[in-house]
Formats: C-alpha cells, sequence, structure tokens
C-alpha cells in the first residue's frame, strides 16, 4: 500500500505543478501575439499553494485521519424481535484490510479494546480480512484472539478475502485454496464463525431464537464496481425463520435480493469505505452506491452501511474508521 500511495502522490504533485505552468505558457503565447505582458509569478505561487495544500492533506490523512476512531451508538427497534432479546448488543465492524496495521499495531490493539469495552452480546465482522493475503494476519493474532463477545465473532468473506487483487496463482484451484487458509485461520485459530452461505442460532433461555446468517461475497450488478459473486442467499436461509440479521459485505445485496425479496430484518455490510473521503456529509461513494454508509430503514427491514475500520490506501479524511454498537428492541 505504501508504495501505490507514494506513486499516487508524486504523480498528482506533477500534476498539480504542471497545471498552473501549463496555463502561464498559454497565456503567455496569447500575449505575446498581441505584443503584450504575463507576469509568472501569480501562476508560480499558485503552483507552490496547491502542492502545499496537497502535501498537508495527505500528510493528515496518512497521520491522523486514518487512525481516527468513531463509535457510532444505534437502538433499533422490530416487532418481530422476542422480547428474550430485547436489549441484545450488536458490534458491527467492517474492512480490516491488516496490512493497514502494519506500522501500528498499537492502533489495532485500541479498536479492540474499545471494542470489548461496550460488551457486546455478538461481535459482526462484514468482510475484507487482508488485503492480498493471510499472511497479513499473522503479526496480529494475539491482539485479535483478544476480541471478546457472549456469542462470539460471527465474520463473512468480502471481495479481497477471495484474493483477486494483485495474486498470479498457477490455477483457480490454487487461488482457492488459499481462500481456505484465511477461513481456516479466523475459524480454528481465532475461533470465529465464518458464515460462508450459512446459518447460526443463538438461543435465549426461554426457548426463543435469533438467527446469524452470512453469504461470500454477493456482487449486484446495478451498483458499485464489479467484483467477485460467490453468495447463495438461498442456502444461508435454510432452515430459519423469526428474526434474522445477515452478514453481505457488499451493501447493494440489500437492494438486489433482500429488501422486499425475503423478510430479514437486519443486513449488515461494509464494502465501500464511504470512500475514505467525506466532505460536509458526502462522499465518493454516493456516486456508485445507492447506500453507501450509515443506517437506512425501509418498510420493516434495516440496512447498515459500517465505514470500515481498515484502508485499501493509506489515507482517510473525513470518513473515519467505524465501530458500530446496535443496541435492538423489541416491541412485543
Amino acid at each position: 500500500m505504501g508504495k501505490m500511495m507514494m506513486m499516487f502522490c508524486v504523480a498528482a504533485s506533477v500534476l498539480l505543478a504542471v497545471l498552473p505552468n501549463l496555463l502561464w505558457l498559454l497565456s503567455w503565447i496569447v500575449a505575446k501575439i498581441f505584443r503584450s505582458g504575463v507576469p509568472y509569478a501569480p501562476f508560480g505561487w499558485t503552483a507552490l499553494a496547491l502542492l502545499l495544500t496537497f502535501w498537508l492533506i495527505m500528510a493528515y490523512g496518512y497521520h491522523i485521519g486514518r487512525w481516527k476512531l468513531d463509535v457510532t451508538e444505534h437502538e433499533l427497534v422490530s416487532d418481530e424481535l422476542p422480547s428474550s432479546f430485547d436489549g441484545f448488543r450488536i458490534v458491527h465492524i467492517s474492512d480490516l484490510h491488516l496490512a493497514t496495521f502494519n506500522d501500528r499495531p498499537d492502533k489495532l490493539q485500541r479498536i479492540v479494546d474499545r471494542i470489548n469495552s461496550l460488551q457486546p452480546d455478538l461481535i459482526c465482522f462484514t468482510g475484507d480480512f487482508v488485503n492480498m493475503g493471510k499472511e497479513e494476519a499473522h503479526p496480529f493474532t494475539d491482539i485479535l484472539r483478544g476480541l471478546s463477545a457472549r456469542h462470539g465473532v460471527a465474520s463473512v468473506l468480502g471481495n479481497h478475502d477471495f484474493l483477486i487483487y494483485g495474486h498470479h496463482f498457477a490455477d483457480e484451484a490454487a487461488r482457492t485454496a488459499a481462500v481456505d487458509e484465511i477461513v481456516e485461520y479466523q475459524r480454528d485459530v481465532l475461533g470465529w464463525k465464518v458464515l460462508r452461505n450459512q446459518n447460526f442460532l443463538i438461543s435465549s433461555e426461554d426457548g426463543t431464537n435469533m438467527w446469524i446468517l452470512g453469504v461470500d461475497n454477493k456482487n449486484s450488478s446495478t451498483q458499485g464496481f464489479r467484483t467477485i459473486d460467490r453468495g447463495d442467499l438461498g442456502k444461508a436461509m435454510e432452515g430459519t425463520g423469526g428474526f434474522r440479521i445477515l452478514l453481505s459485505h457488499d451493501p447493494s445485496h440489500w437492494r438486489h435480493e433482500v429488501l422486499g425479496h425475503t423478510s430479514i430484518q437486519l443486513t449488515l455490510s461494509g464494502h465501500t469505505h464511504r470512500a475514505q473521503v467525506q466532505i460536509f456529509g458526502w462522499n465518493p461513494s454516493q456516486l456508485m452506491f445507492t447506500e453507501s454508509g450509515g443506517l437506512y430503514h425501509e418498510d420493516g427491514q434495516y440496512l447498515y452501511v459500517n465505514a470500515g475500520l481498515g484502508c485499501t490506501v493509506p489515507f482517510r479524511l473525513g470518513a473515519d474508521p467505524e465501530i458500530t454498537l446496535l443496541t435492538l428492541h423489541s416491541r412485543l
């Protein structure tokens, strides 16, 4: 990520320096034709100001913005939630992209400590555990093992977890084996419940139930950018009923296959990162996704899109890393 970020910064710097000078050159040519003159100083100072502003913004996003942490809390009410689950606390996190923390593992420890301080009944992780491979997770095993919730951690795979970026596997079988290693690491080393088009049941003392469903990355062709489509919602729903929570990495899945097509009451997603840039409440991911960040509620069905904790490039401006606490309440 660091090399890619530096290449972007150098390219942007060259562009910002060249543009004012190019404008001056064009103005100078026109002025010569009309036997006039154009001072260079305003163009030179503009180039310098643009470069300084750009590098200050990049420095802020790298050193400060990517480490800011928002804890967002919401109370969700449902007629279908059994009263025995009233007050059930879910911490929703997403998009760790663990290579983000290579230079600052203490920041990941701070995130884990903050999650645990919220005393969740369940932690839901909605994908993109890594950027490129399982090896990103190895330095953080002890930290990640520290996540604690009464019903553990449920997780699903995002598009990056299928290792479709920057890899040159000999064949599809080799890539699948590498993906399986990520699943095994989460399940066997960390003790997470990895849901690959699967579900599990949480039962209360009075015998009432809540279902947690999870699908592999499910891509909607009508929103976002094309990634990989491995989700099977029908399979994940098999044998379930009543109050259900779906973990699905890509928020476009909600409108494409969940909302109005099922009675799933709550869907949790990530993926957008809010483009890692948000200014005055607007972020570029809104151009691609109908639901790009935050809480959505329509016809009794909820969607929450988490802004993520890690980065695909080490920079955030306004779109801070996010931990979401959702407290469920019943009207029954």
